[in-house]
């Protein structure tokens, strides 16, 4: 076998597939699935975008974390108000329902050309141009909307929308509906420009040009002095033992790898407890998530910034005292983050992995015309910037997102990522816990129901079983029934190696994700 990818869409997965078949290695195949997935996959991801890449080389069994998240934007700038935020309400299914902040003030500067273009720079095999090529042809073709991605664009359709410029592309009118194709010209042209030039068209040439003109006249802050001195970071992931393998994640200063890595040590230690959606299990689950919930309080912001984080709460005491805490069902807190992610998962011939994960928030609602790039409203995401004061201008924001992979003496076994705001950290470590704790295949792992804390509440999702649920209730948790699946939970895609080396690959049917192996 060449190879397996899984992504949030079929056509993000294929594009990548080609590039496998072709003789591409990890790096090659996620590229160019992530410009396909600007396509294929535009309200969540796109040139306007900040994300990570997670590298596994196989050769020396290093890993390394490309972090090209967004910064606060307002370099070279004159000191003034900044911009006013617009809020929109977004509901989920009718059980769930968010404030999304948004307009040209909540946008900072994205990250997502230069990241994968430093990714390839070190690792990748394939030409620059070449990885380019399903993009383009997605782009000039037009990609019609699946029923999941339909549903994604009614739930985002006010911010879609929200400028003359959004509605000439997602529809003057009405929104599009499934079946309907989607056209993507300008985005396509910029593709075919960072093709020819590489990301420096953005940081600092045409393209870069006509963002920072279009954030001028509408009252947003970033400059082209924050694109000249946008910088990709390599950082050492963050590692946890759990079931003896190793969970390897996104490190400080973002706050989603260290935090499943800290629930995976408490689970570790718990030990294997209830069957798979049984009361005592989700229980625990829960409680776990509580605790997550807990390490977030005080100097928590200032320990992820000094990159300390991972000492404190991996310490054996501190752990200890943690199990202590779960076992009593001791309260924590709640919190939210990137609702409009993304993810990639891949791995080789080789067995080089590469796991990447990418985000616009949910969209500023703000699409830079003549070029397609709709650009990312970081600065108005509460967890990110909870108080919306401006920090200082070219320092990274936190995320939650955690490209992640799990190694058994150093060899890759699980590549997971998720999509899905602060669930997408539950979402992963579940789907670790179902492989690893479990057994199942990573297709049954990724597609078995969730449950999510958001204090007071505990989400469940359709698919669980209802006596269970009322166990739970009956421990005097508040339980949220959701009616089925829902893309609220996450999107997980993910690939699987078995013990003699054969290959499996998911996407998350919630999002309409799809995995393929290549023979």
């Amino acid at each position: 076998m060449r190879g397996a990818i899984a992504a949030g869409h079929p056509l993000t997965a294929e594009a990548g597939a080609r590039i496998l078949a072709e003789g591409g290695n990890a790096v090659d195949a996620c590229a160019a699935a992530a410009f396909a997935s600007w396509v294929a996959e535009s309200p969540l991801t796109g040139p306007g975008a900040g994300g990570f890449m997670l590298v596994h080389r196989a050769r020396d069994r290093t890993d390394r974390l490309f972090d090209f998240f967004v910064a606060v934007p307002g370099l070279g700038r004159e000191r003034r108000r900044p911009g006013t935020m617009e809020a929109i309400d977004i509901d989920f299914d009718r059980e769930s329902t968010q404030v999304f902040r948004i307009g040209a003030a909540s946008c900072a500067v994205p990250g997502a050309a230069a990241g994968l273009e430093a990714a390839h720079r070190a690792h990748g095999t394939l030409s620059w141009q070449r990885l380019f090529e399903p993009a383009l042809e997605l782009a000039r073709e037009g990609v019609e909307l699946t029923r999941a991605q339909a549903y994604l664009h009614a739930i985002l359709d006010l911010i879609l929308r929200h400028t003359a410029e959004g509605r000439r592309i997602y529809g003057r009118r009405v929104r599009l509906v499934a079946g309907d194709r989607l056209v993507l010209d300008d985005l396509g042209a910029t593709l075919e420009e960072l093709a020819r030039n590489g990301a420096a068209a953005l940081y600092g040439g045409p393209l870069g040009r006509k963002l920072v003109s279009h954030q001028r006249a509408t009252g947003g802050a970033i400059t082209a002095a924050d694109l000249a001195a946008y910088r990709v970071v390599r950082r050492r992931p963050v590692r946890a033992a759990f079931r003896g393998h190793e969970f390897v994640s996104n490190p400080p200063p973002s706050s989603g790898g260290v935090l499943i890595g800290y629930g995976l040590r408490l689970l570790d230690e718990l030990g294997r407890d209830g069957a798979l959606g049984s009361a005592d299990a989700v229980v625990r689950l829960v409680e776990v998530m509580r605790e997550q919930g807990r390490a977030r309080g005080h100097g928590f912001a200032r320990d992820l910034q000094r990159g300390g984080l991972a000492g404190r709460l991996y310490d054996d005491a501190n752990v200890q005292a943690a199990v202590g805490r779960i076992r009593n069902g001791v309260a924590g807190a709640a919190e939210v983050g990137e609702r409009g992610t993304t993810h990639i998962s891949v791995i080789d011939a080789s067995g080089n992995a590469a796991s990447l994960t990418t985000s616009t928030g949910s969209g500023s609602g703000v699409i830079v015309p003549g070029t397609g790039i709709h650009l990312n409203n970081m600065l108005g995401e509460h967890d990110l910037n909870p108080s919306g004061a401006e920090a200082k201008p070219g320092s990274r924001l936190t995320s939650m997102m955690a490209p992640s992979l799990v190694v058994r003496r150093g060899r890759p076994r699980l590549v997971v990522g998720s999509a899905g705001s602060v669930r997408l950290r539950g979402a992963i470590l579940q789907a670790v816990v179902n492989v690893l704790d479990h057994g199942l295949d990573v297709g049954e792992a990724i597609m078995a129901p969730r449950v999510h804390l958001e204090e007071p509440h505990v989400h469940c999702e359709g698919g669980l079983d209802p006596p269970e649920l009322d166990r739970i209730e009956e421990r005097g948790y508040d339980v949220v029934r959701w009616r089925r699946r829902n893309l609220y939970f996450g999107g997980v895609s993910a690939v699987a190696v078995g013990a003699r080396g054969s290959l499996a690959a998911a996407g998350d049917p919630r999002r309409g994700g799809h995995g393929i192996v290549v023979q």
